[in-house]
C-alpha cells in the first residue's frame, strides 16, 4: 500500500477524490452537522415536502445542537423521518435489550427524541430502527420518498459506514454496493475501537453482531455527509479520499457518489 497520503497536511487534504470540509474544532463540526439537518428540514417544510434522513449513533455530538434549534425555533418534525443506521445484537437472531446501555435505540431516545417538545416531534412510526422485521419496510420507505435526502454518519477504523465492515474475499464492488439491510458479524478491529469508549478497551465484552443498513440504502441518498473528529481519524479520512476504490476499505466506494463530503475538525488536517 502506498502510504504517502498519510503525509498530506493542511489544505492539501481537501484535494482528494472525496471533498473534505475543515472546521475550527470538534464542536464546530458537530454544530455544522446539526445546522445542515435543521436547515434541510426548514427548507422542505417551507416547500411542503417530507424529509428523510439516515442518521448515526456515532457521531452523537450533533444531537444536542439539533434538539436546541428544533425546540427554540419551534420547528415541526411532523413530516420528518429518521432511519437509524444500525443496532447491536446479542446473537444472529436477537437484538440487544432496549435496557442495554449499548442499545442505539435507547441512546437515541435519551439524547434526542425524549428531549424534543412533544408538539414538535415526529410520530413513533417515523423513528425507524433496523430490526429483523422491518428490512422490507426500510426499503419501501426509501423508495416511496424517492431516495434519502441526506445520509449522515461517521467513518469507522476499517473504513466502514454503519457496520459495513470490509467483506470476505470474493465480494465484488458492485455486489457490495447492492448489499441492503442485514445482520453482520462485527470485525475485531471495529469491536476494539468501539470498546475504547464503552468498556475501557475490553473489546471481548462488545457485541459480535449487529443489524445494519447496507450500501444500497446509503448510496440511495441524494447527499452523503460524513464527520470525523477523533485522533485516529487522521488516517481514516486520508485513506477515504486518496486511496483507490476498494471493498477492502468501503468508504472509498463513495468516491463515485455525486454528492459526498467529509467534515473534519481542523486538528485532523495537520
Amino acid at each position: 500500500m502506498n502510504k504517502d497520503f498519510l503525509k498530506i497536511k493542511g489544505n492539501d487534504i481537501t484535494k482528494g477524490r472525496i471533498p473534505i470540509d475543515i472546521y475550527k474544532d470538534k464542536e464546530t463540526t458537530f454544530k455544522s452537522m446539526a445546522d445542515l439537518m435543521v436547515d434541510t428540514i426548514l427548507e422542505n417544510n417551507k416547500l411542503g415536502k417530507k424529509t428523510l434522513f439516515i442518521v448515526p449513533l456515532g457521531p452523537v455530538g450533533q444531537y444536542k445542537y439539533f434538539v436546541e434549534r428544533v425546540n427554540k425555533e419551534r420547528i415541526s418534525l411532523k413530516d420528518v423521518t429518521f432511519i437509524n443506521m444500525d443496532e447491536y445484537m446479542d446473537d444472529e437472531t436477537h437484538l440487544v435489550s432496549s435496557s442495554n446501555p449499548l442499545s442505539f435505540k435507547k441512546i437515541m431516545y435519551e439524547i434526542c427524541y425524549n428531549l424534543i417538545d412533544k408538539d414538535l416531534i415526529m410520530d413513533e412510526s417515523q423513528r425507524i430502527f433496523p430490526n429483523l422485521e422491518n428490512i422490507e419496510t426500510i426499503d419501501k420507505v426509501i423508495k416511496e420518498h424517492g431516495g434519502v435526502d441526506i445520509c449522515f454518519g461517521g467513518i469507522g477504523i476499517t473504513g466502514h459506514i454503519a457496520f459495513n465492515d470490509p467483506p470476505e474475499k470474493g465480494v465484488s464492488e458492485e455486489e457490495f454496493k447492492n448489499l441492503g439491510t442485514r445482520v453482520v458479524r462485527i470485525t475485531e478491529a471495529t469491536r476494539v475501537v468501539n470498546s475504547m469508549d464503552d468498556f475501557d478497551g475490553a473489546y471481548y465484552l462488545m457485541p459480535e453482531y449487529a443489524i445494519t443498513i447496507g450500501f444500497k440504502e446509503i448510496l440511495s441518498a441524494k447527499k452523503i455527509r460524513l464527520y470525523c473528529f477523533r485522533n485516529w481519524h487522521r488516517s481514516v479520512v486520508r485513506r477515504a479520499s486518496f486511496l483507490d476504490k476498494t471493498v477492502s476499505y468501503p468508504v472509498t466506494l463513495l468516491q463515485d457518489h455525486d454528492d459526498t463530503r467529509i467534515g473534519i475538525s481542523e486538528e485532523l488536517a495537520d
